[in-house]
């Protein structure tokens, strides 16, 4: 019998022993676990309890992580990475996975080359994609400077996707109408006006817009209204953050000397091309993408102009232009050596799309104030046998002319 109760107790101590192991291994696992949640207001106090009154325990300013602690009602309890805890409103908090897709973003623009610098309006939200409806976490001051990377459009006002009911809300207005239905029933019925009894009840009858032999089935319905586009940039911040904001409202921050002649286009990019000295100081020559001043264009400008500097009249002109492009962003500006007397000169590369419907790039180069085409060694190709074709029909063409011509020793027997 003390045998028999000496392994019962064995078996309790190693039942005890293991609950212990197994409690400690989910304790922790729970520990190891965090929750994370990002600060997307500008800035807010931590709180030292859910009331109206409370004390302030800190401040947490925008892009801050903090890790989620307690969560009760419409707050959550969060220590920064400070060490500082207290109670926040949760919508002034983002998920860890809105964070991961800013991350992404910048991390896939990263090596997109600027178009633009620019200066923001007021203070704006940076949107993880081109749309009002997108999330945001990152806030841009006013006045702040950014670097211009791409251009997209969205509608204004998309539709938004219908969600199906909560299955309690469902359940709640059904047994909300099932009620409204047996109350109906339970009351006596009050009797109807007729219209001949109450003349005001009496319906007009309907007039008819078609016309004799027309049924209103066949008419044809108006088209429905066009949406309203509005145009957005992927900008970047000194920070390296990146994200989406409004066109409009972001000032390009190009020379007056350069956007003066404009024409009322909206200038899309700038870039500068390289140096030229002027009475000892360095005075930059420009390309410049615009583009119709609207939004919802398919394509990102539709001209490219170069500004070279005059430094005989002390001002900038035209040195190139070209009209009627489907041009794409990103535009690259670079050097070229080209050998012999032309050497190391400015080049920039353009995306367009040409009338097969592909999008090609196209590489041109700046030489003094002229501006021309780097063509491409298949290109080079067929414009040498394009001049050879050209040069054979001209030799032929003169042999045969010159054949049909009589000598000027027959001339003189005659």
């Amino acid at each position: 019998m003390k045998s028999f109760r000496s392994h019962f107790h064995l078996i309790l101590l190693a039942f005890a022993v293991l609950l212990l192991v197994f409690g400690a291994a989910c304790k922790r696992q729970s520990m190891a676990h965090h929750e994370y949640m990002y600060v997307s207001a500008p800035e807010t106090s931590l709180r030292d309890r859910v009331a109206t009154m409370y004390n302030k325990m800190g401040t947490v300013h925008n892009g801050d992580r903090v890790e989620v602690l307690e969560r009760q009602r419409r707050f959550v309890r969060v220590r920064t990475d400070g060490g500082q805890e207290g109670w926040i409103e949760e919508r002034s908090l983002v998920p860890q996975e809105i964070y991961d897709g800013f991350q992404k973003l910048a991390q896939d623009n990263a090596d997109t080359p600027v178009q633009a610098k620019g200066t923001t309006r007021a203070e704006l939200n940076m949107h993880v994609e081109p749309s009002r409806d997108a999330d945001h976490l990152y806030q841009l001051k006013d006045g702040e400077k950014v670097d211009v990377l791409r251009r997209a459009t969205a509608e204004k006002n998309a539709a938004k996707p219908k969600t199906a009911p909560a299955p309690s809300a469902a359940k709640n207005s059904t047994q909300k109408a099932g009620a409204a239905t047996k109350t109906a029933g339970t009351q006596p019925a009050t009797p109807a006006k007729t219209a001949a009894q109450n003349p005001a009840l009496a319906v007009p009858p309907a007039t008819s817009t078609t016309g004799p032999g027309e049924s209103s089935a066949g008419k044809e319905q108006p088209p429905p209204p066009k949406p309203v586009m509005e145009d957005w940039y992927l900008v970047r911040t000194s920070s390296g953050h990146a994200g989406w904001v409004l066109l409009r409202m972001v000032d390009l921050d190009v020379p007056l000397d350069i956007a003066q002649y404009a024409e009322g286009q909206r200038i899309i990019g700038y870039f500068i091309l390289n140096n030229v000295d002027e009475d000892g100081k360095p005075q930059p020559q420009y390309l410049v993408l615009l583009n119709e001043p609207k939004d919802g264009l398919p394509y990102d400008y539709n001209q490219i102009r170069v500004f070279t500097r005059n430094r005989a009249k002390h001002r900038y002109e035209t040195a190139y232009r070209e009209h009627n492009l489907e041009g794409y962003l990103p535009v690259k500006v670079g050097h070229q050596d080209f050998g012999g007397k032309e050497g190391d000169l400015p080049t920039f590369t353009i995306r367009q799309k040409i009338d097969s419907g592909q999008v090609v790039e196209e590489t041109y180069k700046l030489n003094g104030p002229i501006v021309r085409r780097v063509l491409s060694p298949d290109e080079e190709a067929a414009e040498k046998a394009k001049h050879e074709a050209a040069l054979a029909a001209r030799m032929k063409e003169l042999s045969a002319k010159h054949a049909g011509q009589p000598s000027h020793k027959h001339k003189q027997q005659h």
